[in-house]
């Protein structure tokens, strides 16, 4: 019996030495990051105790993400799934009794989205809307009759009738269009236009008494000519259409009318003067016309996002961005005065202000999960809503992260994230991997950071650098590119990497330079002014700021960098090319990818190809990596994946010297591994 217990307790303590080594976490993976859920566009109901949510997980059969409509308290009870279709739904929307919900779908036979509506007292969704083309930005009627949308026009009979002969030669940016209109559905699918005419409605609001609308009207959809967008005000049947403000050639967005009818609140990047290229603000308008009035304080170091009027049109409350975070402001128009209701290290989106309940709902992001949805009363007191990730470090190794500040090569404090490797030791130098942010109007804030995670899993220690021209630190700062884009930028960059240096974090000797887009230039930039870093990959990055000019969708907010176009008698054509990267070429001796997607229109193919066929020929190591199908950002999963695998591959080689194991995706077998061999070599 003595021996039968001792056996009987070995394999006891087996067992459960056994179900602790499966419960520790581990570090993530990329195939980890990439399957977390997303959620997004939460929606407060009517009453404000119920939260309408997107959340979307990765059909890796389907090679994209597909999300569904969810339903839950707002004291985190009853979490329920409320569509089901194959496609996916979006942007769900209570209606003002609370009884229904409406939100986009594409269903068989539909051909793209349609407007579905859903009773909740039961029984399937029903179609509303037949749109020849996909209807999008739905809200509904104050009283609850109709819902409105947004919709392109349908092509004309002759066009149709040109597509299928190919006789289609098209005029560039006159006529391979259709513009975009307002339109209402009421209860039982009766459809009708309200805007007609040779222009687009970018965006719309309804003035509370559902009397009239305020909207953005622009000449085109196409985004070149955004800046070019005016507010109007038009009758709830479409009717007396006038214009509100002047011809600024600034874009103005986050429309609201207060809640007596009598002002309209927009948001633009701009000065008191309504110049552009400064960081966003808040303006108030009289509905009845006249000069705009900036209403946010004028020593306001923040950039606004979103904002709306308050329940009793006293105040607004905004989202402002602080650089490496997000904070919700209560703002006095009156005295032009703003205080900060909330205080973290996160970042807020898709924030929300439901005046019936007043309180805010929004997705919030922290260093130790990804976004989860939260309420919050006007005070500012936050509440966790969801708990999708409650689970998450227990599951998987999260990377510390922390706030970095230090000075720029002019004594401007700059600041960035510093995300230290899955454990990290004191006194252990790692390889860094600078990371900079797109935009460059933009800034990397406090959040979970999927890529950030897994590089830091993998023993990288992880900088974010919020360079001169992020936003959220002032205009001087996001206007230091002005007349020249690499001036500070990219020794801010510089400085910052010797700060985590300094810092006894990062190996000087194992540094990595990354990023997309604005991050792409970058990157371009750094592997022509300096050798330090032993692998870069740059993503969707300008190489030729004159070429780069013409070729790009949208040019309207590059000309401050350089002082003017690159096309008049006295162009500033030495300023534009003096900071290409391209000029300094024949410096780089970093070993660098390219990747591109093949039909982006913002940063297009033919910078990437430039840069990868100078180093080239000039034997310094690289390959161009072209996604068919992907614009400015690589939305296909399977792109995805290769994109992230490819780069560390390239960092592996380049830093250790050592071969990288290829992840699969979930029910592929180990040969089916995305490798750039086992596929056709993307680069053109």
């Amino acid at each position: 019996m003595r021996g039968y217990g001792r056996v009987g307790l070995f394999l006891t303590l087996g067992i459960l030495l056994a179900a602790a080594a499966v419960a520790q976490p581990r570090p993530l993976t990329f195939v980890d990051a990439m399957s977390l859920p997303g959620l997004q566009d939460p929606q407060l109901s009517p009453d404000g105790s119920q939260v309408l949510f997107v959340m979307d997980k990765p059909d890796w059969k389907a090679n994209r993400r597909i999300g569904h409509v969810y339903r839950i308290g707002v004291d985190g009870t009853g979490q329920a799934q409320l569509t089901f279709g194959e496609r996916g739904e979006s942007s769900p929307r209570w209606s003002p009794d609370g009884g229904a919900v409406a939100f986009l779908a594409r269903r068989e036979p539909d051909t793209q989205n349609q407007v579905y509506l859903l009773h909740l007292s039961g029984g399937e969704a029903r179609k509303l809307t037949d749109h020849p083309t996909a209807p999008e930005s739905i809200a509904w009627s104050p009283d609850g009759s109709c819902l409105y949308f947004l919709a392109s026009d349908a092509p004309s009979p002759e066009a149709r009738k040109k597509a299928r002969l190919q006789d289609d030669v098209y005029a560039f940016e006159e006529t391979n269009f259709t513009q975009r209109h307002l339109w209402s559905v009421d209860r039982k699918g009766k459809t009708t236009r309200l805007t007609d005419g040779d222009y687009s409605i970018v965006q719309y609001a309804v003035s509370p008494d559902g009397s009239r609308f305020v909207v953005s009207r622009a000449p085109s959809p196409l985004l070149e000519f955004s800046h070019l967008a005016e507010i109007w005000t038009l009758d709830a049947d479409g009717a007396n259409l006038r214009q509100l403000t002047s011809q600024n050639r600034v874009s103005e967005g986050s429309l609201d009318v207060s809640p007596d009818n009598t002002q309209v609140l927009f948001r633009a990047g701009a000065s008191e003067d309504m110049e552009g290229y400064h960081n966003g603000k808040v303006f108030v308008l009289p509905m009845a016309g006249g000069r705009p009035r900036l209403v946010t304080p004028p020593e306001a170091a923040f950039d606004v996002s979103s904002a709306e009027w308050s329940r009793d049109g006293r105040a607004i409350y905004f989202v402002a961005n602080l650089g490496v975070h997000d904070e919700i402001f209560r703002l006095d128009p009156a005295s032009r005065t703003a205080r900060a209701l909330t205080e973290g290290e996160h970042s807020l989106a898709q924030w929300r202000y439901a005046e019936r309940s007043d309180r805010f709902v929004f997705v919030r992001q922290s260093p130790d999960y990804p976004g989860e949805v939260h309420v919050a009363d006007v005070s500012g007191a936050l509440t966790r809503v969801t708990r999708v990730f409650a689970d998450l470090s227990s599951r998987f190794q999260i990377a510390r992260q922390e706030r970095l500040t230090w000075k720029g090569a002019d004594g401007q404090t700059v600041e960035g994230l510093l995300y230290y490797p899955v454990g990290y030791r004191a006194g252990q130098r790692y390889p860094l991997i600078v990371a900079t942010h797109g935009g460059p109007a933009s800034s990397d804030q406090f959040a979970f950071g999927h890529d950030a995670q897994v590089y830091a899993g993998k023993g990288y220690a992880v900088l974010k650098p919020n360079y001169r021209g992020s936003t959220g630190y002032g205009d001087a700062f996001l206007r230091e590119m002005s007349k020249g884009y690499f001036k500070q930028a990219h020794l801010d960059v510089l400085a910052g990497t010797d700060a985590a240096i300094a810092k006894g974090v990062a190996d000087a000797d194992k540094l990595v330079k990354m990023g997309w887009s604005a991050g792409g230039h970058m990157t371009n930039k750094i592997i022509t002014f300096t050798d330090r870093f032993k692998a870069a990959s740059s993503g969707a990055g300008a190489a030729n700021w004159i070429s780069m000019y013409a070729q790009s969708d949208n040019r309207e907010f590059r000309t401050p960098w350089f002082g003017g176009t690159p096309w008049g008698a006295d162009a500033p054509i030495d300023v534009y090319w003096n900071h290409s990267p391209l000029k300094d070429v024949a410096r780089v001796k970093t070993p660098t990818l390219f990747l591109v997607g093949e039909e982006d229109p913002r940063v297009p193919m033919p910078q990437s190809v430039e840069m990868f066929r100078a180093l080239r020929s000039n034997g310094v190591p690289t390959h161009l990596y072209v996604a068919p199908r992907e614009g400015h950002g690589w939305t296909e999963l399977s792109h995805r994946l290769f994109k992230l695998q490819i780069e560390m591959e390239w960092f592996e080689k380049w830093v250790h010297g050592r071969t990288y194991q290829w992840e699969t995706r979930p029910g592929d077998t180990p040969e089916d591994a995305q490798k750039p061999t086992a596929q056709v070599q993307l680069n053109h």
